[in-house]
C-alpha cells in the first residue's frame, strides 16, 4: 500500500516566501515612512478631494508651494543632493524659478526630427555593443542609461558625448535612483565628480548652457546636474525600460516593423499602467475651496497621486491594453503622463515621447524581447530581459522559467535590503533636515 508523506511545513513556507514576504515588507516600510514623516499630507484623490476635483485643485494658482514648509521635502532634498535647492522641481515660485525654467525650455525646444535623430543615434551606439549572434541578458534600465546620458549631454554641450563623461553621468544617475528606491545608500563622491566636471566646463566657457547672473557657476552646475543628468536621465531610462519590458512581457504585441501610431499607443499604455511620477507634493499658499463643504487651508501639503488618479475615469483598470487608445480619447481619460500643464508640467513633454518612440523602434528593428519577471511601477529589479538578434533562436520556456524563479527569489532579498536601507535613509533625512535648515537660513 502506497504511503503518503506530508510535505514538511518548512518547505511549504520556503515555497510561499516570495509570495508573501515582499508585500509584507512593503507594508512595513510604508508604516515606518508614516511614523517618521507623519500624516500631515492630504491625498489627492482621497477622502477630502475626489478624483473629479483633481485637475482643478492641481491647477489652482494657490497650489504653488514646492518645498518650503513640508517636512516631506527633507527626504526629497536628501536623495537629490548635492544642490537640491537648484533643482527646477523644488525651486519656489519667483524670479529664480522663472529664470531657470526659461533656460530649460530653451534647451528642450528641440524639433521632433532632431529629437528622433538624437535618440536613434544614441540607441544605435548602445545596441552595437551587444553580441550579434546570441541573446543578451541585461537589465533594461541599466542598458538605457548610457543612451540618455549621450542624448542629454549633446543637448547641453552641443557636441557628442565622450566615454568618460558618459560614465560619470551614468554613475551619478544610477546612484540617485538606486538610493531613491532604497536599493543602496548614497555615494556622494560619484555625484561630486560630475558636479566638479560641470563646474569646470562652465568656468572655462565650454558649456553653452548657463544660468544668467546672479546665479553662480556652482549653482549652474547643480542645476544642470539635477535637471538633465539626474532627473532626465533617470526618468527616460525608467520610461524606456518600462516600455521595452511591457513589450517583452506580452509576446506578439508588436511585429518587427510597427508603425509610429502603434508605438505611441504602447508608450501611452505603459505610462498609464506604470506612471513615472508617483506622488507630487505641493504646499498651498492660500486657501483652496474644493466644494462648499471643503476648503483646504493655506499651508496644506497636497499629495497628488498620479497612479490613483489614472485608475479613475474611462481607463481605470490595470490591464495592459494599448488597443484601448483606439476608442478612448486621451483628453477624456484621466491620463497625465507628464504632469499638468498649468502647474509645472514636465519640460520635456514635447521631446520625450518622440525620443521614446525612436528608441523603441530601433530596438524592435534589431531584436526580439523576452522576459518573465514581475513588472511593477517602481521597477526595483531594473528590468531583466533577453534581447535576441534577428535570425537567432530566442530563449525557450526553460530559460524563461528560470528567469522568473530567480526574479521571485531576488525580490525577497531586495525587499529586505529596501527595508533596511530605505528606513535608515528616511530617518537620516529627517535628522539632517536639509530643506528645513536651508529655509531657516542655515544653508546646506
Amino acid at each position: 500500500m502506497m504511503r503518503l508523506y506530508a510535505v514538511p511545513p518548512l518547505l511549504v513556507g520556503l515555497w510561499l516566501l516570495p509570495r508573501f514576504l515582499p508585500p509584507a515588507v512593503v507594508r512595513l516600510r510604508e508604516w515606518i515612512f508614516t511614523r517618521v514623516n507623519g500624516t500631515v499630507g492630504i491625498p489627492v484623490p482621497g477622502p477630502r478631494v475626489g478624483a473629479e476635483h483633481f485637475l482643478r485643485v492641481y491647477e489652482d494658482p494657490a497650489a504653488d508651494g514646492r518645498s518650503r514648509g513640508a517636512g516631506l521635502s527633507d527626504l526629497f532634498w536628501y536623495w537629490l543632493a548635492p544642490g537640491p535647492q537648484m533643482h527646477q522641481e523644488h525651486l519656489e515660485p519667483g524670479e529664480r524659478y522663472a529664470a531657470v525654467a526659461r533656460v530649460s525650455r530653451r534647451v528642450l525646444a528641440v524639433p521632433h526630427a532632431r529629437s528622433d535623430q538624437l535618440a536613434t543615434d544614441a540607441i544605435r551606439n548602445a545596441l552595437d555593443r551587444l553580441p550579434a549572434h546570441s541573446s543578451s541578458h541585461l537589465r533594461l534600465r541599466d542598458a538605457m542609461m548610457p543612451v540618455w546620458a549621450e542624448v542629454y549631454y549633446e543637448l547641453v554641450f552641443a557636441e557628442p558625448c565622450p566615454p568618460g563623461a558618459r560614465a560619470m553621468i551614468v554613475a551619478n544617475a544610477h546612484d540617485v535612483v538606486t538610493a531613491l528606491k532604497g536599493c543602496g545608500l548614497r555615494h556622494l563622491d560619484r555625484r561630486d565628480r560630475l558636479t566638479r566636471y560641470l563646474r569646470a566646463r562652465i568656468e572655462d566657457g565650454s558649456c553653452p548652457v548657463v544660468l544668467p547672473p546672479p546665479f553662480t557657476a556652482q549653482e549652474t552646475a547643480w542645476y544642470l546636474q539635477g535637471a538633465f543628468f539626474n532627473t532626465a536621465v533617470v526618468q527616460m531610462s525608467e520610461a524606456a525600460a518600462h516600455v521595452l519590458l511591457a513589450i517583452a512581457r506580452h509576446p506578439g504585441l508588436v511585429g518587427a516593423e510597427p508603425d509610429d501610431d502603434e508605438l505611441d499607443r504602447i508608450i501611452d499604455e505603459t505610462l498609464r499602467v506604470h506612471p513615472l511620477f508617483g506622488v507630487a507634493h505641493r504646499i498651498t499658499s492660500a486657501p483652496i475651496e474644493v466644494s462648499p463643504a471643503v476648503t483646504l487651508p493655506a499651508g496644506s501639503v497636497l499629495l497628488f497621486n498620479y497612479l490613483a488618479y489614472q485608475r479613475t475615469g474611462p481607463a481605470a483598470d490595470d490591464t495592459f491594453d494599448p488597443g484601448r487608445w483606439l476608442s478612448v480619447r486621451r483628453r477624456d481619460a484621466h491620463f497625465i503622463p507628464f504632469g499638468v500643464t498649468a502647474n509645472r508640467a514636465c519640460p520635456a513633454r514635447g521631446s520625450a515621447p518622440v525620443m521614446l518612440r525612436a528608441v523603441t523602434r530601433e530596438v524592435l528593428r534589431r531584436f526580439t524581447l523576452a522576459s518573465s519577471v514581475a513588472h511593477s511601477r517602481s521597477l526595483p529589479s531594473r528590468g531583466p530581459c533577453y534581447l535576441t538578434p534577428a535570425g537567432v533562436r530566442p530563449p525557450g520556456r526553460a530559460r524563461l522559467a528560470a528567469m522568473r524563479f530567480r526574479d521571485r527569489w531576488a525580490d525577497v532579498g531586495r525587499s529586505l535590503t529596501q527595508l533596511l536601507l530605505g528606513s535608515w535613509m528616511v530617518v537620516d533625512a529627517r535628522r539632517q533636515r536639509l530643506c528645513t535648515t536651508y529655509f531657516e537660513g542655515g544653508g546646506l
